[in-house]
């Protein structure tokens, strides 16, 4: 798997995941990127990262929320659906086998050692959060 053509094939796919890390990632969208089949897609990224492209996308979304736990006022659940994750049980039990520590417990360890949270509005904003279709029309009359 040292071919040049296919590393940089593995690159773009992984430049993809790192991209768009906080969207819900579809493994053939993924694959195509590599231009690769899903399933040899999956056995490529292994073998040459040593993981495969949900646990790397899970670790880096993990690595999100973290940033994330320490900076900003924001509800765990609310941190969960920013960084990607669709179920709080999946998050925290990937969080704390990553960390080992719970979401709240990294929360609790890690606030207070440096600058104050940005407000959850801001961090909201910034991470995407809030979008043009999700926000309450005004009705005028």
């Amino acid at each position: 798997m040292t071919n040049p053509d296919h590393l940089r094939q593995l690159r773009l796919a992984k430049d993809a995941m790192d991209r768009d890390w906080a969207e819900p990632l579809d493994l053939d969208a993924i694959a195509a990127h590599a231009r690769y089949s899903r399933y040899h897609f999956v056995r490529a990224f292994k073998a040459v990262y040593g993981q495969t492209p949900g646990q790397y996308l899970s670790r880096r979304r993990v690595e999100r929320a973290e940033e994330m736990l320490r900076t900003a006022n924001l509800s765990v659940t609310e941190i969960c659906t920013l960084v990607g994750f669709s179920s709080l049980g999946t998050f925290s039990a990937r969080f704390k086998k990553q960390t080992g520590l719970s979401p709240s417990e990294y929360r609790a360890k890690h606030v207070g050692r440096g600058a104050a949270l940005i407000p959850g509005c801001y961090a909201m904003l910034w991470a995407g959060g809030f979008s043009p279709s999700r926000a309450p029309v005004e009705k005028r009359p």
